[in-house]
């Protein structure tokens, strides 16, 4: 969502400007920024060569990193069995659970784990660094819980 601030009043902050066009985002989803620096730090691991994950290309690399450092699977109910024939009553089943459903909470824990891992994994490339620089710099470790 996109606000407008027109005059003095209810928004606060010491960067708001009377006539700037500002993104306000849902206090319980994630945000832009936790997006980009999961998207950068997981192209980054996968670009650096020190992940020990038996990927086959990086949709697969993602999905593993989603599966062991992230939120993992979420429950659902599929119309469909296993070897294609309907299942009118439905059966209960997994699917890795999308990055957009991650809550705030979940996006902030899979980005501190996947930091961590590619810490012990021994990622030191400029670009690495400059992420981890620009998380401080934005505080977004720290504003979203």
């Amino acid at each position: 969502m996109k606000i407008l601030i027109t005059a003095p009043g209810e928004f606060t902050g010491d960067g708001l400007q009377i006539g700037k066009y500002y993104n306000a985002e849902p206090v319980h989803e994630g945000t832009d920024a936790q997006n980009k620096a999961w998207h950068s730090l997981l192209q980054e691991y996968w670009v650096s060569g020190c992940h020990s994950y038996a990927a086959r290309n990086f949709s697969h690399f993602r999905a593993l990193i989603k599966l062991f450092l992230g939120a993992g699977m979420e429950k659902f109910t599929n119309l469909v069995n296993t070897d294609g024939t309907p299942c009118p009553e439905g059966r209960e089943d997994f699917r890795l659970k999308s990055w957009s459903n991650y809550s705030k909470k979940e996006r902030k824990e899979s980005i501190d784990r996947l930091i961590a891992d590619m810490e012990q994994a021994g990622v030191c490339t400029n670009k690495f660094y400059a992420i981890l620089n620009g998380l401080q710099k934005e505080n977004i470790n720290n504003c979203y819980v």
